[in-house]
């Protein structure tokens, strides 16, 4: 009967088996093959190739095509020139022997002597060791030589991002004028308060050409020669990509990952593994501009206020008490009056996470930033000396008050983590001795470990913050040439608030319930931390205006009195309800007019004119019916 099986002969060739010479070339293998096969009659030999692909990967076609031949069981015989032809991992290579043998297919390696009708070869497992020792050398090498070009502070990629293209030389990049310009556009529309959502969106009605089909005109990019379905249709994804990359400062950023030599993918590592060169090309962001946009993509989101638009303040807003951020919502009286409230004062149970709601008007807010910033730049230019004096004693007062606390904890932090390894290396030996039973020893060092590694990491931060201090202090220049930058602070716009205002933190009113009353808002600005100038200084009470302070306060007192009486009579309810009445055909009037307003915007559509349709029927089968 004829034999129908077949011979597969697989060669193999990588990169770096290229650089030994023909002796392992492709033609040279089959050669071989091809004369073992026939002197020894194997059946129908049948070359199975991969040209150019590691050792250490599995998923070769060549490969995964002999293996199919060996599961549908038309293989007589597997010949290779080595065993490291097969593979370069030693455990895989040891895996597809075993299904080899399971199946009764010899196995055939020329050069290393090995024939599996011949028995078991008790030297093949550390043949097959030393052979991935070879690849894992090879990948160290490799790596050694891009580390010491990386250090050098070349570029390792032979990509560029967008907003760049490569040299003639393709050593250095340069600065492409329209790319860049979109790239500015972003980071400014971020600065003005839009999302990556809303900026996305702003690009594709522009008709603005997405990073690959920009680059791909110049030759360039990794999807150069992939079909693009949307030349315009940008994505969040790649707006976010792009205000995370610092190589827009001018930087060059290497090793920002690392490929293991058996599978060959790339894993981003953490940014403390990254080396950085600074200025190595000409920067298309500047540090300030950039700074603020991690800031305010790492505040909150910027939730729309109700009438279809994100409020200028969302993300600076803080609660003085709890610390928690503030969120800005519409009032439901019929006036576009937004105001923000402690988000954590309404988590359930409601108070408990933080007492009151520390509700403020956000246009107060406002004002109160613009006549601040309005009396500064006016400081400014009448005594320039005696501000920036001012300026530089404030934030160096602040700093200092800050790095205090930061060095007694961090001395704290120390102590206790000194005061752990003791009681880790006592337990040990208690546990060694007898003394402490292994359950209880494994839920102490367990405990233990849990608070040593919190330590460290608070250590570790803390003794970052008190370094920079110490090595660089926070610019007040820098401040100063912002308060310079604009002419007047008349019209506050989103972009100003992001560039001045670093955080703004509420009090809760002095007297709830009350129109007339204080409320204390702290307004901290980049670079400087919390300033007032003199003009906004809190000035002490003359005795007649204390005394006008002190008959206004009891007369609260004594309406609040009233108040509480009525409303425990039921007179304050029988009020309120002919109020209400008289005014709610005014209030549901102005609440038409804004819901006119949204609809005509399109911010919302009302249920009951959607276009009406009719219900689907959908078909059920018989089977699912059963």
């Amino acid at each position: 009967m004829r034999n129908e099986k077949i011979t597969p002969l697989y060669e193999r060739l990588s990169r770096d088996d290229e650089l030994q010479g023909e002796s392992n070339s492709i033609s040279n293998q089959k050669k071989m093959l091809e004369d073992f096969a026939r002197r020894n009659g194997l059946p129908n030999p049948t070359h199975f190739t991969d040209d150019g692909v590691s050792g250490t990967r599995f998923d070769r076609p060549g490969f995964l095509a002999m293996m199919e031949e060996v599961e549908a069981g038309r293989v007589e015989a597997i010949v290779i020139k080595d065993m490291s032809r097969l593979g370069r991992d030693y455990l895989k290579v040891g895996q597809v022997m075993e299904i080899l043998r399971q199946r009764g297919v010899r196995l055939i390696a020329i050069n290393d002597g090995v024939d599996s009708l011949k028995g078991d070869d008790d030297f093949t497992p550390f043949r097959n060791i030393m052979n991935e020792f070879y690849a894992r050398d090879t990948s160290r090498k490799i790596h050694s030589v891009f580390k010491s070009k990386g250090m050098t502070g070349k570029h390792l990629t032979g990509t560029v991002i967008y907003g760049y293209l490569w040299d003639e030389k393709r050593e250095h990049w340069l600065v492409d004028e329209e790319a860049a310009e979109v790239v500015r556009r972003i980071f400014s529309l971020t600065m003005e308060g839009y999302g990556p959502y809303q900026i996305s969106k702003l690009l594709s009605e522009a008709k603005v050409e997405i990073p690959a089909v920009h680059l791909a005109r110049f030759d360039e990019g990794v999807n150069r020669t992939k079909p693009v379905k949307d030349p315009y249709g940008w994505s969040s994804s790649t707006i976010v990509n792009i205000l995370k990359k610092r190589e827009y400062l001018g930087h060059t950023i290497n090793f920002k990952t690392r490929k293991h030599f058996k599978d060959k993918k790339s894993h981003y590592v953490d940014e403390s593994e990254w080396t950085i060169f600074e200025n190595t090309h000409e920067a298309i962001i500047d540090q300030e501009t950039f700074d603020n946009v991690q800031r305010i993509r790492a505040n909150v989101r910027r939730y729309p206020d109700g009438w279809g638009e994100a409020h200028p303040l969302t993300g600076l807003m803080y609660c003085a008490d709890c610390g928690g951020k503030m969120y800005v919502h519409r009032v439901n009286n019929g006036k576009r009056d937004p105001q923000f409230t402690c988000s954590q004062y309404s988590k359930i149970p409601c108070g408990t996470l933080c007492g009151t709601q520390h509700r403020i008007r956000a246009e107060a807010v406002l004002t109160l930033i613009t006549d601040m910033l309005r009396a500064i730049a006016e400081y400014s230019k009448n005594d320039r000396a005696e501000f920036i004096c001012t300026v530089q004693e404030t934030q160096a007062a602040q700093q200092a008050a800050d790095i205090s606390k930061k060095r007694k904890r961090l001395a704290a932090a120390q102590k206790r983590a000194g005061e752990l390894e003791k009681l880790i290396c006592k337990i040990y030996e208690d546990n060694a001795l007898g003394k402490l039973p292994d359950a209880r020893y494994e839920a102490l060092d367990a405990q233990y470990a849990k608070e040593q590694d919190a330590l460290n990491a608070e250590i570790t931060e803390l003794e970052k913050a008190v370094t920079g201090y110490e090595q660089s202090r926070k610019s007040a220049e820098k401040f100063i040439a912002l308060i310079d930058k604009y002419e007047n602070f008349d019209t506050l716009t989103n972009t100003m608030l992001n560039e001045f205002v670093e955080k703004i933190l509420v009090h809760e009113r002095a007297r709830k319930g009350s129109q007339d009353t204080t409320q204390e808002v702290e307004i901290y600005f980049n670079f400087v931390g919390r300033y007032i100038p003199p003009a906004l200084q809190p000035v002490p009470l003359t005795p007649e205006e204390q005394e006008e302070l002190r008959k206004k306060e009891e007369r609260k007192d004594r309406l609040h009195q009233n108040y509480l009486r009525r409303k425990a009579n039921g007179k304050q309810k029988e009020w309120e309800e002919r109020y209400n009445a008289k005014r709610k055909a005014q209030v549901e009037a102005a609440k038409a007019a804004i819901r006119a307003e949204d609809m005509e915007k399109g911010i919302f559509i009302p249920v009951s004119q959607l276009p009406k349709q009719e219900p689907h029927k959908a078909t059920v089968s018989a089977s699912a019916a059963i």
